[in-house]
């Protein structure tokens, strides 16, 4: 009986190479669509990141607006605080337009007799008395009388002593008492100018 022999090789070698087909097939759909895969996560989060950065230069943008407002509120601040300040020292000056008035009228109700005063000075509402009086006992009724005006107060006595009599015979031992005497003159609120204080009873001299 005869044998009948096959050779197989030929169809095994194309089954290789079949494969072999479908496996770089395979690769490279896989190749393919992971590139795909890449190309779509790059384009999203491009996407993303042009997306905020849109965010980021609107954000930019408004908050220079806002700074540039913040600078302008700052400014007119700035201005409405020097418009009140012009406009107390303006009230301040109306309610002691007649300050000037009031002191030296005040200063010759409240000077009892035997006090002279030889100058008068004022800084702000301090104002400096320098004079003379024939004994210190009438100093302090002039610290007295300064103490009950309305528009005078808070005497403070600087310094006195005895020194001889202006215009005194050489010799007659005549002396007065000098003084230098500071006091503050009481200035009105703006709401007080058209106040109007009952005058004070003329000062008595000291006994």
């Amino acid at each position: 009986m005869a044998t009948v022999r096959i050779n197989l090789l030929p169809h095994r070698a194309q089954k290789r190479a079949a494969r072999q087909r479908q496996f770089v097939s395979m690769a490279i759909s896989l190749a393919v669509l992971g590139l795909a895969l890449v190309a779509l996560v790059h384009g999203i989060l491009v996407a993303r990141i042009d997306n905020q950065q849109s965010r980021n230069s609107l954000l930019k943008t408004e908050i220079a607006k806002l700074d540039e407002q913040i600078k302008e509120i700052d400014r007119l601040r700035e201005q409405i605080q020097a418009v009140i300040a012009r406009k107390q020292v303006v009230e301040t000056l109306q309610a002691n337009r007649s300050e000037t008035v009031h002191l030296l009228d005040q200063l010759v109700r409240q000077l009892p007799d035997g006090v002279y005063l030889r100058s008068i000075k004022q800084v702000g509402e301090k104002v400096t008395l320098v004079g003379y009086a024939q004994s210190n006992a009438r100093v302090s009724t002039l610290m007295r009388n300064i103490e009950s005006s309305p528009w005078l107060g808070n005497p403070q006595l600087v310094e006195v002593q005895l020194v001889p009599a202006p215009g005194a015979a050489p010799g007659s031992g005549a002396k007065l008492s000098q003084f230098t005497l500071n006091i503050v003159v009481k200035r009105l609120s703006p709401t007080g100018v058209n106040a109007d204080p009952v005058p004070p009873k003329p000062a008595k001299g000291a006994a």
